[in-house]
């Protein structure tokens, strides 16, 4: 088992990762990469959590990888679990991000900022903006 400080997170695939076009592999979607390489470089245990199985699950696996993406289990709790009608195939994790949660999906950025706090790249260009703004409408 895992001993985390962070959460331990399940994560979809088709419509979360990438667009939703299974069997095929969507584009991914914004800041999905990004944000998962992120996360992982902070300590947080990544789990896909996915409706594929046999290659199409392969396929997912293996174009993660190549985004360099690496998960801690897939489809499973822990590597070494085996599947049996004797246990729950729900995954043991703290929070699930799925495109299908009530609400739909709230974006990759938001969900940094959930998990992690304010991304210091997106405080600059706020900043940026904001200062741009007011020399542009300040007044004479």
């Amino acid at each position: 088992m895992i001993s985390s400080k962070r959460p331990v997170l399940a994560i979809d695939f088709d419509g979360t990762i990438v667009e939703n076009k299974y069997p095929s592999i969507g584009k991914p979607k914004l800041f999905a990469i990004d944000t998962l390489k992120k996360l992982q470089k902070k300590g947080f245990v990544l789990i896909l959590w996915t409706y594929r199985s046999g290659e199409s699950l392969d396929q997912a696996v293996e174009f993660c990888k190549k985004q360099g993406i690496d998960f801690y289990a897939v489809n499973k709790s822990y590597p070494e679990e085996i599947y049996s009608d004797d246990i729950s195939r729900k995954i043991n994790a703290d929070i699930f991000i799925d495109d299908r949660n009530i609400g739909g999906f709230i974006g990759w950025g938001k969900i940094y900022r959930e998990l992690i706090g304010e991304d210091e790249d997106l405080v600059r260009i706020e900043n940026k903006k904001e200062g741009f703004f007011k020399s542009i409408f300040k007044r004479k």
